[in-house]
């Protein structure tokens, strides 16, 4: 959002998360791409070869020591090639006055990211995806873009899922 916050540093997924861990990885690389500009195929092998995993340090020292590499690159690619589709859909969910470019980058990287996981496919439930989501938002955010993100996504779970909310 464009209001003055106190973003944290850098969000560490506990010990033994590796799929929390490829989404805080995925967010950081989305940031890093469309910050950049370089290609998502540049920002998944820069992470892979210098951010990814325990050699060389922690998460203090710009690494994200445990990660689903898979799922890292599955969402960095996925996003990458659907971003219209995506930012389209997050657009329907946002507020009149909001666009998807006036969001903060960190924001707009997290929303992308849970909103082409909750279009590719059933696994994991929404409410996992959602879950996982949250608690990064926390870690990235301190002020109310937690409770923000939370809107958006449930809304976009319930457009993209509506079968699971209705069970």
């Amino acid at each position: 959002m464009n209001t003055p916050t106190q973003k944290k540093s850098r969000p560490a997924p506990p010990p033994g998360r590796p799929r929390t861990g490829a989404r805080v990885a995925a967010i950081q690389a989305l940031f890093q791409s469309d910050q950049s500009g370089e290609s998502a195929e540049t920002v998944i092998d820069q992470f892979v070869r210098h951010r990814l995993g325990p050699d060389g340090g922690g998460f203090e020292d710009g690494r994200v020591p445990t990660v689903d590499v898979p799922l890292f690159t599955h969402v960095v690619r996925g996003v990458a090639r659907q971003a219209d589709t995506l930012d389209g859909i997050i657009a329907e969910h946002l507020a009149r006055e909001w666009t998807v470019a006036r969001l903060d980058p960190v924001l707009r990287a997290l929303l992308r990211a849970a909103a082409f996981e909750f279009s590719s496919g059933s696994e994991p439930p929404a409410r996992v995806v959602i879950n996982e989501y949250m608690d990064i938002a926390h870690g990235f955010f301190g002020g109310e873009e937690p409770r923000f993100a939370n809107g958006v996504l449930d809304a976009l779970a319930r457009h993209l899922r509506g079968a699971e909310f209705q069970r």
